[in-house]
């Protein structure tokens, strides 16, 4: 059986790494209904800064994080969406909130791949276009 999913790039960077363990983790928080935070701290391997950041600041602005997604989500619950999805989306949520370093286009295009890899096959488009109608609300000054 072969897999129609696109395979992550080799030699990505420490920062798409990042990413793709914080997601790994708040995938897990979700399903098995605890905070990011707590499945943080039983991490049998250290977690590097980034990760941390990610997965610590998604669990502290949640509500917030998801007002945003629904608000732009059109029509989609968030216990609706694929739980990749809705965890994708809350990281790249929290970085276009809070991580002004990091340009619009770099965080829609990470999630858009973590959803493209991890997800369905419309999860691409979805994620891109619920992130493009968010970074123009967060992003606006």
């Amino acid at each position: 059986m072969t897999s129609d999913k696109k395979p992550r790039m080799a030699g990505k960077s420490a920062r798409s790494d990042a990413r793709e363990r914080a997601m790994h983790i708040l995938y897990e928080a979700d399903t098995k209904g605890l905070s990011g935070t707590e499945v943080l701290a039983h991490q049998v391997l250290g977690v590097d800064d980034l990760t941390t950041q990610i997965v610590t600041g998604v669990a502290t602005h949640l509500d917030e994080l998801d007002g945003h997604i629904v608000e732009c989500a059109n029509g989609w619950t968030m216990s609706r969406m694929p739980v990749i999805d809705r965890n994708v989306l809350r990281m790249a949520v929290f970085e276009l909130s809070y991580s002004q370093d990091v340009p619009v286009a770099v965080v829609i295009n990470e999630a858009v791949e973590l959803a493209k890899t991890f997800s369905t096959d419309d999860s691409g488009r979805f994620v891109n276009g619920v992130l493009s109608a968010i970074s123009k609300v967060v992003r606006a000054s």
